[in-house]
């Protein structure tokens, strides 16, 4: 195909918090979307610490422990990765820690995200971010953009894609499991594309039967 004819692909905005296991199954399902339709993710951060720093004494205790304080130790580790070595890094590492935090089973430790900065060949001290707030602010930002384009009664992840009226069509999810794959994958992307840029459409939802599938 000329170059004058070959399509562009269409920039999908995706936020994520590494700790949630929900929001690694979209990605994964993203990706696939990535293989079946002329679409390019972009990967944001967000985090759950934040989203629920103002209401930490309304959540159930074993919640409370995953979104306080200490849940902004990943998140802080990828804002700093990409500060220094640029977007690109970004997926490749929620990629390595999402494969150890959820597939592996080995949830947020130090030793799970020591190994995958090795993996990727980043600085091994970039773990001590986990303990700082020298990115914050632009992790909040991040997280603010996301996050004003569909509300605070969300989570993680958040897509935006822009409409065909030029304005983004922005949504929480879809929470899906297991990752749909090939086809199965398109047809939900289209989906949820049409329900989503649908005017004045806000929610569909159902009681979850189990929890998310790894493979």
């Amino acid at each position: 195909m000329p170059d004058s004819q070959v399509r562009e692909k269409t920039p999908v905005d995706f936020w994520f918090d590494p700790l949630c296991p929900w929001a690694w199954m979209t990605s994964r399902w993203m990706l696939e979307v990535e293989q079946v339709r002329d679409v390019e993710v972009r990967w944001h951060v967000m985090s759950l610490s934040v989203l629920n720093e103002d209401k930490l004494d309304e959540l159930p205790e074993h919640y409370r422990e995953l979104v306080g304080p200490k849940g902004l130790g990943p998140v802080r580790v990828v804002v700093a990765a990409q500060q220094k070595f640029g977007d690109e890094i970004t997926g490749k590492l929620y990629t390595a820690l999402g494969t150890r935090f959820h597939n592996q089973g080995l949830g947020a430790t130090r030793e799970a995200i020591a190994d995958a900065l090795a993996e990727l060949g980043l600085p091994a001290d970039l773990i001590h971010s986990a303990d700082s707030d020298e990115y914050d602010e632009v992790l909040r930002a991040s997280h603010g953009d996301g996050i004003d384009r569909v509300g605070q009664e969300v989570g993680t992840p958040v897509i935006s894609v822009p409409g065909a009226d030029g304005q983004d069509v922005a949504f929480f999810g879809p929470v899906v499991t297991p990752a749909p794959r090939g086809e199965a994958a398109a047809r939900l992307w289209d989906g949820t594309l049409l329900v989503a840029s649908t005017p004045g459409f806000y929610e569909i939802k159902r009681t979850r039967t189990q929890g998310p599938v790894f493979d």
